[in-house]
């Protein structure tokens, strides 16, 4: 099956779709969020044969989809609560990604935990890590990942070299893998489409709509790009809005529904040649789990775990943040890093979800970590989760929201391969004839495999056309004039913002937050989306704000300050107020 792409008329057909639902044609689901459950929703939804529609009020992943620690993994930390279900479903889900779902995204990674003390440390971490693997074992099918091993001091060294020598008198290495989690969603959301979803970005629910029985029946939704608003009707409503919950539950004027709370992690981006080392580190801390984490060019490192009481969409890292992850950082590190050798940051907010829910919520308690529940009739909610099992809370909100239907139309997500897999083993086979015949080093193959699979093909296909695109972006080499193109020719990108931070990594993964190549990228995104000069300098100096805003918001001190700094600079397409503030609409 062809996938495909998002592009500007594909948005406005699922526009189009969505209106008329609202004109006798209803939705049997319509979700909203378009993070990694959102999107997974979409996706089990309509292969279940059911009509689908999906909004995201900004880009697709640009909350906390795309501010994690980039891991998928089983949760270590869970064992310690004897969480062995949990456990299990995790590394369940790691493993059918990495054999079948998305081999091109995620990929093994491994990990050294530092030992301290020679005999009963080494037989308490080793029997737990040992247990993980055994879970992982259980999973139907051949072992995804290798088993554990103990290492020596002198391993350490050849594995580690920065390690600090009094830092650990061996280790145990395990492996996990890694995903671009924003990478992730854009195929989750192109998979749906494929198979007949409507989805629309920068489209944003402003109210939830009621028969006169009080069920929910659907919502009216602004495009955010041209004000318009209309009704979108649909049997279920699916909310999967992650930190904005309850701001989402609230449009159903009812009291039920769940508590989510907002707590911040922070992750810092150190060049690889600045610690010497082949494989990462995990580290335990009084607050949290600190992960070193070799990607690509350079180490990811984070991260924190504090009570996040601004507003939702600019989460920022402060001094004091970058700061305590160095701190922590350097306890272990043979040369310390400092501030200078930070050349990126992000910041994400976890929905935590809350014990309990509100009165009047019907709910079914899935795992420890996520929740699905029915504040009202025709209005689901699930809220809690990670990223790593996000197919299984899509699974369950599904299930949960379409009822005894679900018996006849069962899940088969867990056979549905994302866009990009199928031939991604083929396209690996002929990787060299591939970068012979453009002249691309090994590194750069590698690197596109790695982001689109068997879409490479696309790439190649845009190469053949104009030779130009084949050619590196003179201020960011690491990706192809081409890539960017396809961001907007391909991958739904609307804004310059979208390509930086949720097409590329440029606004973390270069010191100048991708800015050098500005000029260059805003003149292969312009003409694909029809932009004239002045909406092109309006989207370069939009984003040149955001840059600068985000980078003096860095260096203040606390959360409320920073906050005060990062919203200086406006965004390119504002969300509308909701609730009280919001401007009344006819239903």
């Amino acid at each position: 099956m062809r996938t495909a792409p998002l592009t500007q008329k594909s948005r406005a057909a699922a526009l189009e779709a969505l209106e008329a639902s609202g004109e006798g044609h209803e939705l049997d689901v319509l979700v909203i969020g378009g993070g990694v459950t959102g999107a997974g929703i979409a996706l089990d939804a309509v292969t279940r044969g059911l009509t689908v529609g999906i909004v995201e009020g900004q880009d697709w992943s640009s909350g906390t989809s795309s501010r994690s620690s980039k891991l998928v993994h089983g949760g270590l930390r869970y064992l310690q609560m004897l969480d062995f279900h949990l456990v299990h479903e995790a590394l369940t889900e790691r493993d059918l990604l990495l054999k079948k779902l998305a081999p091109h995204l995620v990929r093994p990674v491994s990990f050294l935990y530092p030992l301290e003390h020679r005999v009963w440390e080494r037989a308490y971490v080793g029997a737990g890590v040992a247990l993980y693997d055994t879970l992982a074992s259980i999973a139907p099918g051949k072992r995804a990942m290798p088993w554990h091993r103990h290492v020596t001091r002198g391993g350490l060294d050849k594995m580690f070299p920065d390690l600090r020598h009094d830092a650990a008198i061996g280790a145990l290495r395990y492996f996990d893998a890694s995903v671009d989690d924003a990478r992730l969603v854009t195929m989750l959301i192109r998979t749906a489409v494929s198979y007949g979803a409507h989805a629309a970005s920068r489209t944003q629910v402003v109210e939830l709509t009621k028969r006169a029985t009080g069920v929910v029946n659907g919502a009216v939704i602004a495009d955010l790009e041209t004000g318009r608003k209309f009704t979108v009707r649909a049997d279920q409503v699916i909310n999967a809005t992650g930190v904005w919950t309850e701001e989402t539950e609230a449009l159903a004027e009812t009291e039920g529904g769940l508590h989510v709370l907002a707590s911040k992690g922070i992750h810092i981006v150190v060049p690889r040649e600045r610690i010497r080392g082949e494989v990462g580190l995990i580290l335990q801390t009084e607050k949290s789990v600190l992960f070193v984490i070799p990607w690509s060019r350079y180490w990811i490192i984070g991260t924190t775990d504090t009570p996040w009481e601004q507003e939702l969409t600019h989460p920022v890292a402060t001094a004091d943040d970058i700061d305590y992850v160095i701190e922590h950082a350097n306890a272990v590190l043979a040369t310390p890093i400092t501030r200078d050798d930070v050349i990126g940051t992000w910041a994400g907010l976890r929905p935590l979800l809350q014990p309990g829910t509100k009165e009047g919520t019907s709910s079914a308690k899935v795992s420890r970590e996520h929740t699905v529940a029915s504040p009202t009739p025709g209005l689901t909610v699930i809220a809690g989760g990670k990223l790593t099992t996000y197919r299984v809370m899509a699974k369950d909100a599904v299930d949960f929201a379409i009822g005894e239907r679900a018996a006849t139309l069962p899940s088969i997500t867990d056979r549905i391969p994302l866009a990009g897999a199928e031939g991604h083993a083929v396209l690996q086979r002929q990787a060299r004839r591939i970068s012979e015949e453009h002249g691309w080093s090994r590194a750069m193959i590698d690197h596109l495999l790695h982001r689109y699979g068997s879409l490479l093909t696309e790439i190649i296909e845009l190469v053949h056309e104009d030779p130009s695109l084949g050619m590196p972006l003179e201020g960011a080499p690491a990706y192809l004039r081409a890539e960017i193109a396809y961001a907007a020719s391909h991958e739904g990108a609307i804004h310059l913002e979208d390509v930086m931070l949720h097409r590329t990594r440029l606004v973390y993964e270069q010191r100048d937050r991708g800015l050098a190549a500005i000029d260059e990228i805003a003149s292969l995104v312009a003409p694909r989306l029809g932009w004239d000069e002045e909406r092109t300098a309006k989207e370069i100096a939009s984003y040149r704000a955001r840059c600068e805003a985000d980078e003096a918001a860095s260096w203040e001190h606390g959360d409320a300050a920073a906050e005060l700094v990062r919203l200086q600079a406006e965004d390119i397409t504002p969300l509308l107020p909701l609730g009280p503030e919001a401007t009344p609409t006819s239903r």
